[in-house]
């Protein structure tokens, strides 16, 4: 979920006549400095991104600059960036650098701008509703509005759509290659996520509450949650087939509709969730997957960061 900041209409200064006219930058925030990060290896960015991005940045009234994120110095190059005067940093990298770039800005950083240009963008699909990063930037750049953004926190790794945490994390990739059309990658990682499916249920508290167990958490912010109003906390949603049908049944829902409807899941929100097992954790956190400790804790963030996006957020990825 996401709350909108106020803040006042800024002055436009009359355009030099000789200049070439530059579209006024959104009232309902004042920025003056907007740093554009772009990774042109990234899978859904492009070798001309960084040129096209500056074409575009320079229609508008604003200073700005385009760095790129490449090597060793990229974790380097965002902490710089983030500390220096921008009062809008765009992120056109990868889901994992969008995260890293969001978490690292937090709730009193400068505005932050992910747009899509990764393989899975979830949060840039939940904010912007568009895999076409140069639409977002100028709808954004013209009427965005300033908005925090809710999410969690598990290992020091940040969220702000969803989080899969247990052997059913592993059906995620599959998912994905099946919206892709690649049917025969699809059953691999099917077969793969099958072969694990009972390796160890997780056990679990939420907010301070009887410990129990499941074989996986769904956790989902309210930005992208059917079934959160508001940011009260996480909808934490657990999973437990109960024998080789009831896992298929939930692998297909998985795979195919709303998974929420299927009997084997039960759903409430939920501010802290402990999570135990026997050994690490898969988990998939916006798309991409890590392995957590076997001892975790997940921190629902209704503040996480602020975020420039239309309102209300478009949240295409609902769930």
């Amino acid at each position: 979920m996401t709350d909108t900041l106020g803040a006042p209409p800024e002055k436009q200064l009359p355009e030099d006549s000789g200049a070439t006219e530059r579209r006024p930058m959104t009232c309902h925030a004042p920025i003056k400095r907007v740093v554009v990060l772009v990774n042109p290896m990234s899978g859904g960015v492009g070798a001309n991104a960084a040129a096209e991005a500056q074409d575009l940045m320079a229609g508008f009234a604003c200073e700005s600059e385009v760095v790129l994120l490449e090597g060793e110095d990229m974790a380097r190059t965002i902490d710089k960036v983030l500390s220096g005067d921008a009062d809008l940093v765009v992120v056109l990298a990868g889901d994992g650098t969008a995260r890293a770039v969001a978490s690292r800005a937090g709730p009193d950083g400068p505005l932050v701008a992910p747009l899509p240009g990764g393989t899975m963008n979830m949060l840039p699909k939940a904010l912007y509703g568009t895999t076409d990063w140069k639409k977002a930037l100028s709808v954004i750049l013209e009427d965005g509005e300033p908005q925090y953004v809710s999410g969690g926190e598990v290992d020091g790794n940040a969220f702000y759509c969803a989080a899969i945490l247990g052997a059913p994390a592993l059906w995620a990739p599959a998912r994905e290659a099946l919206r892709g059309g690649e049917l025969k990658l699809a059953m691999t990682h099917a077969r793969r996520a099958w072969r694990r499916a009972f390796s160890g249920r997780i056990r679990f508290d939420l907010d301070g509450g009887p410990h129990q167990r499941a074989e996986a958490w769904v956790l989902i912010s309210p930005m992208i949650s059917r079934a959160l109003e508001e940011p009260v906390g996480l909808e934490a949603a657990a999973m437990n087939p109960h024998d080789a049908s009831d896992a298929f049944r939930l692998a297909a829902h998985a795979l195919f509709d709303d998974w929420r409807h299927d009997p084997a899941v039960k759903t409430k929100p939920a501010r802290r969730i402990r999570v135990s097992a026997r050994s690490r954790v898969p988990a998939v956190l916006d798309g991409e997957p890590i392995l957590l400790p076997a001892d975790s804790t997940v921190k629902f963030l209704p503040k996480a960061f602020r975020a420039l996006a239309p309102r209300p957020p478009a949240a295409e990825d609902t769930v």
